[in-house]
């Protein structure tokens, strides 16, 4: 639970949009991870200048918490990474954390390349999937927590749905989750390593729902499904 963050987008002072997000160590280096479309979406006219983030800095008081703000852009450039494949762009983005921007008292915890799936890790279809982050904005106000929602992976994990990187979920998620990560249980063999004290496979990034264009909206329900961007992408964005 740790792990995940809330995450607001401003433009100046304005307030535009809630979502979620995580993070992610590599060595020393730590990343917010998110949607690229929380960041920037020129479709629908969405060009934040900084995002804020809330932590917990007391570990016996979890209703103790700060907002942390991070620039996106510094001398007209963006701060964020992001990538493309032969599928087209990818919706992730990472931005690094300066860790001395970050209370002195911040507590959270941050996946690392040893949670991701490795090739020996089965994930047949219809495994149970864990989707935390912070629907419509929705969580433990108290605690300052997200909340889960369940699902399942609905596509053959593996491979590219209709060619990108991601695959499908089966779940109920709302607006507001794009960019929560989406993770498996997860026992590690070795009690004392980082996946033993976080015993989850990060699986992938939840992106957005996926409707049909072509649906009846008086006759047809919503599919229920979802993308979730592989969560290996992270090795490449994180990368020196």
């Amino acid at each position: 639970m740790l792990t995940a963050v809330r995450v607001r987008t401003f433009a100046q002072a304005r307030h535009l949009t809630n979502a979620s997000g995580f993070f992610f160590a590599r060595e020393q280096r730590l990343f917010l991870v998110t949607s690229r479309h929380v960041l920037v979406d020129a479709p629908s006219q969405h060009f934040p200048d900084h995002v804020e983030i809330e932590l917990h800095v007391d570990r016996g008081n979890l209703g103790a918490s700060a907002w942390v703000s991070l620039p996106l852009y510094a001398t007209g450039m963006s701060l964020w990474r992001q990538a493309s494949d032969t599928g087209g762009e990818i919706d992730v983005a990472v931005l690094e954390v300066p860790r001395d921007q970050l209370p002195p008292t911040a507590v959270f915890a941050a996946f690392r390349p040893e949670h991701l799936p490795t090739s020996s890790d089965a994930m047949p279809i219809g495994a149970s999937v864990l989707i935390v982050g912070f629907p419509l904005g929705f969580h433990d106000s108290l605690h300052h927590l997200p909340v889960v929602r369940q699902g399942v992976i609905a596509s053959a994990f593996g491979l590219r749905f209709q060619g990108k990187g991601c695959f499908i979920t089966d779940a109920r998620t709302h607006r507001g989750t794009s960019g929560a990560p989406v993770v498996i249980s997860h026992v590690s063999a070795d009690a004392n390593g980082a996946a033993g004290a976080l015993p989850w496979r990060l699986l992938g990034i939840h992106s957005s729902t996926i409707d049909m264009t072509q649906r009846d909206l008086h006759v047809d329900e919503t599919l229920g499904l979802n993308s979730a961007w592989y969560a290996d992408v992270l090795m490449r964005l994180t990368d020196n």
